[in-house]
């Protein structure tokens, strides 16, 4: 019968028209899924034909083999970057080249492909060579600024930003990456910590090198200066001046930090210094005199105490001060230390062998094991020396000083050292905060790291417990903590003997750190300077070195490598019984010396105990 209109279907014929709905609804939804999934297929397959086919050539200004060079128009920087990638190598900002609107740069040298040419009217011209790859594996760039006027400072700053940084010059609190030091700019040349704690000091090289495969030499002649914004740039800079000096450096990139650096950074030493010094510890003589035969019973008197306490032999150190005593004719070379002295003129070859004459007297008459050479740094009166003797610059004048100490022979020691780690001679560390900072003892390793990356595997520690404090050291686990770190480095120095705390187990430790030194690290030390004569792979290594891809690695700087084959994590805050233990390295094992446990790399080990007697010790395994 008819349904009238208006009429309300039976509750049994809408549940009729539902099911059919359903039916129907069911393949058209199957039918959309595969449409949809068909539109995402074919929109990846769209994005990898662009990324592969499409998509536009990067404006490339100069392209090599590894890597070329862009202009970033909005940050108005140069950016190198991979040309097989997205890897960025460096960020470059010109600070001197206007702000205003977006700073175009054109190559004038387009021509030629490896030469890049541009020039801003009134500020300053830009040329970049593009060196060639040949036999080396890194990829190198030389860059000049030339300035248009004498009021032009000239200012390159490189990111910091996903880049950690190493090298450059030791600083009073000394980070590993430099990233979290703040240095106004100044010029780069050494100067004494002491004196000036916001300067670059002892061990200074114009070498920088980037974790993402970077390296960066500032030219020998250019007088730069060096500037470190925390966490942000890194920048090279010339002031203005009437010469319109140029800024010139080289970049160079390859494919990790620690093939670009043993291409740009290694270091060869033609030979080695006496590692027969590494076998005696250093015992600073602290009791002042003021005569002759006080000095003398104050010696007999350390001697007698090594002797009492079983410490073995070692080498009496003598400062200055009590050095002149017993040899008054001892020549000091400059205003230092509240002293008023007189700078050695090293251009006058009589001033030289008068000065290698009396080091040798010196040498004979005290029968001493070595000399230290100290001094040498900053520019006092550099102005009247610079116009009177041969045109020294402050780090050329160390240069020199350097090579006259060569020749009194491989034990000797200086203080000061750039564009010197051929030279077989040992550097002395600068004095150290006796505390907890990076100025005290959590610098001390990454002083050891930047030390060894420049060339200078061969130097003596500061005193353990740090030299700066006046008389002996009060803090027991100070001193124990130092001595662990110190035990595994060159040579072990005391200024504050272990007998002063009162406590026979002190003795006992600092005995058996000896021991280890002489049986253990120094065989170790010389294996890896042969590795260090041969090959310029630096004796004390970061944990990047055999792991230079693993990121974790870049920031580590509480442990350390001898070679490939040890590592060293000591405990570098106070109160502390457990820390946590990367171990580099995931085709490695490493074993425990004092467990025999055996972990691999790539493992971080959290809340490892480390009691106060004792110093984590890993021995690698080929896993």
């Amino acid at each position: 019968m008819a349904r009238r209109r208006g009429e309300s279907s039976s509750p049994g014929t809408e549940r009729s028209l539902e099911a059919s709905s359903r039916e129907m609804s069911e393949p058209w939804k199957g039918a959309l899924g595969c449409v949809g999934v068909a539109l995402l297929f074919l929109m990846t397959i769209g994005v990898l034909y662009w990324q592969v086919a499409e998509r536009p050539e990067p404006a490339w200004l100069m392209k090599g083999q590894l890597s070329g060079l862009l202009w970033h128009s909005k940050k108005s920087a140069l950016a190198l970057r991979s040309v097989l990638g997205e890897q960025p190598f460096a960020l470059i900002q010109p600070r001197h080249l206007p702000l205003s609107g977006h700073t175009l740069l054109t190559n004038h040298c387009w021509f030629n492909q490896s030469r890049l040419c541009s020039s801003w009217d009134g500020v300053s011209e830009l040329q970049i060579l593009l060196e060639p790859i040949n036999q080396s594996l890194a990829e190198c760039y030389r860059v000049e600024w030339t300035p248009r006027h004498c009021q032009v400072a000239l200012k390159d700053c490189f990111s910091m930003d996903n880049v950690s940084w190493y090298g450059g010059g030791s600083m009073h609190s000394q980070y590993w990456p430099i990233n979290n030091a703040d240095i106004d700019s100044q010029p780069f040349i050494i100067s004494n910590l002491q004196d000036t704690p916001t300067g670059y000091g002892s061990v200074l090289e114009r070498y920088f090198l980037g974790s993402t495969g970077v390296a960066v030499q500032v030219q020998p002649e250019v007088p730069v200066h060096i500037g470190i914004e925390s966490e942000k740039w890194l920048c090279l800079g010339i002031p203005p001046s009437a010469e319109m000096v140029p800024l010139r450096y080289t970049v160079c990139v390859s494919d990790s930090l620690t093939a670009v650096h043993q291409q740009v950074g290694r270091m060869t030493p033609a030979a080695l210094p006496d590692t027969g010094v590494l076998q005696f510890p250093f015992w600073r003589l602290q009791k002042a005199a003021d005569i002759v035969p006080k000095l003398e019973h104050n010696l007999r008197s350390l001697s007698n105490k090594l002797k009492q306490h079983q410490l073995g032999d070692g080498v009496l150190d003598l400062t200055e001060q009590h050095t002149q005593l017993l040899f008054a004719e001892v020549p000091f070379v400059m205003k230092w230390r509240g002293k008023f002295v007189v700078k050695l003129n090293l251009s006058n070859e009589e001033a030289r062998d008068w000065f290698v004459a009396q080091a040798h007297r010196l040498h004979r008459r005290l029968e001493v094991k070595y000399i230290t050479l100290e001094g040498g740094e900053g520019r006092p009166n550099i102005e009247w020396f610079q116009h009177h003797s041969g045109q020294f610059s402050s780090d050329e004048y160390i240069t020199q000083f350097t090579l006259l100490a060569e020749e009194l022979g491989n034990t000797t020691i200086i203080s000061t050292a750039t564009q010197t780690a051929h030279i077989p001679v040992f550097v002395r560390m600068a004095p150290r905060q006796s505390d907890w900072s990076y100025a005290g003892l959590r610098g001390l390793i990454p002083t050891v790291l930047h030390y060894s990356l420049l060339g200078y595997s061969f130097f003596i520690p500061d005193a353990v417990g740090g030299s700066l404090t006046k008389g002996f050291l009060a803090d027991e686990e100070l001193f124990i903590r130092w001595l662990q770190i110190v035990t595994f480095l060159p040579v072990m120095s005391f200024s504050t003997p272990p007998w002063v705390f009162g406590e026979n187990w002190i003795v006992n430790v600092t005995q058996m750190c000896i021991q280890r030194h002489q049986s253990f690290v120094v065989p170790l030390i010389i294996k890896q300077a042969a590795e260090l004569a041969s090959l310029g792979h630096p004796v004390f290594r970061p944990l990047w070195w055999v792991s230079p891809g693993d990121p974790k690695t870049l920031t580590v700087d509480d442990e350390f490598l001898i070679g490939d084959e040890v590592l060293v994590a000591p405990v570098t805050a106070p109160g502390r019984v457990h820390r946590d233990i990367y171990l580099p390295g995931s085709s490695y094992q490493w074993k425990d010396m004092n467990t025999a446990q055996v972990f691999d790399g790539g493992t971080l080990l959290q809340d490892y105990p480390v009691p106060l007697t004792n110093v984590p010790v890993f021995i690698r395994q080929d896993s």
